[in-house]
């Protein structure tokens, strides 16, 4: 594979991996980035340039089970008490987690389609990078209002919590709307601090685009060539370290920064690209 493609192939993973846990939308940062400059269509066709988009998440995902991984053994029941052989661990539950998914999950597989045809555009990411911050910034109002004692940990979360976060999740199928993005302004606006709203879309994370990618691989196995491997192995593996960096600073200071900033971000980064298209 020539040196060019091995840089594009790790910029979208760079960008993927600094942007897939932030409130500002992986998917439609590469986009843009590709749509504007990059430009992986013209080497690996629009549907395998597209699934790459898709496929390099798994990066970012393996970083997660890495960073939560007690979580995930304590919700699959691996980890046991020595002593009484029962298990032991947090709270929160891998049901709950799946009610979360359901939502999300089922108008993913019926309008995946669509989506991939018609969404993957420079143009629908600005407008879903606007409306999305608009949510954020209405999120960090309702927190700040709120008088009800807030949910700080993860385990405390409730099933009517974690579908109602499932709902609002579904907002994140429109590319460039941010699916950590729409679930933590979800959690917040249900009653979680940003901290446990952030440990729970990360959670949630895992199986939606693990999900999503094994879908988008299957469906567009014909259309790829051995040629077009290398690509995804460097993205894969750009994503992976980029977003090991990221999940850390992240929960350090979501906490302290909130949304907003990000919501200024996404609203600024509109204007740029507006600017520049014209």
């Amino acid at each position: 594979m020539e040196i060019l493609l091995v840089l594009k192939a790790l910029i979208l993973g760079m960008v993927e991996g600094l942007t897939e846990f932030a409130p500002v939308s992986s998917t439609g940062h590469m986009i843009l980035v590709d749509d504007m400059w990059l430009k992986s269509e013209e080497f690996l066709t629009k549907y395998v340039a597209n699934t790459f988009k898709v496929v390099i998440q798994l990066g970012s995902i393996l970083a997660v089970v890495v960073v939560f991984r007690q979580r995930f053994i304590d919700m699959l029941g691996f980890r046991r008490n020595k002593a009484t052989n029962e298990v032991t661990g947090g709270r929160l539950k891998l049901s709950q987690v799946i009610v979360g998914l359901v939502p999300a999950g089922i108008l993913g597989v019926l309008f995946e389609d669509f989506i991939d045809e018609h969404l993957f555009t420079a143009n629908t990411v600005l407008i879903g990078l606007a409306i999305g911050a608009v949510l954020m910034i209405i999120a960090d109002k309702f927190a700040s209002k709120n008088q009800n004692p807030v949910i700080d940990s993860v385990d405390q979360i409730t099933y009517k919590q974690a579908f109602t976060i499932g709902l609002i999740q579904c907002l994140s199928l429109w590319p460039g709307f941010s699916r950590s993005g729409a679930t933590i302004s979800g959690g917040v606006l249900v009653g979680l601090s940003h901290r446990a709203a952030a440990d729970f879309t990360f959670i949630m994370a895992v199986p939606i685009m693990a999900g999503a990618s094994g879908i988008s691989l299957i469906k567009n196995w014909q259309y790829f060539s051995a040629d077009a491997m290398p690509f995804f192995v460097v993205g894969f593996i750009s994503a992976f370290v980029f977003a090991m960096l990221s999940i850390r600073f992240f929960l350090k200071v979501i906490e302290k920064v909130r949304l907003t900033p990000f919501a200024i971000y996404r609203l600024v980064l509109v204007a740029v690209i507006l600017l520049v298209m014209m």
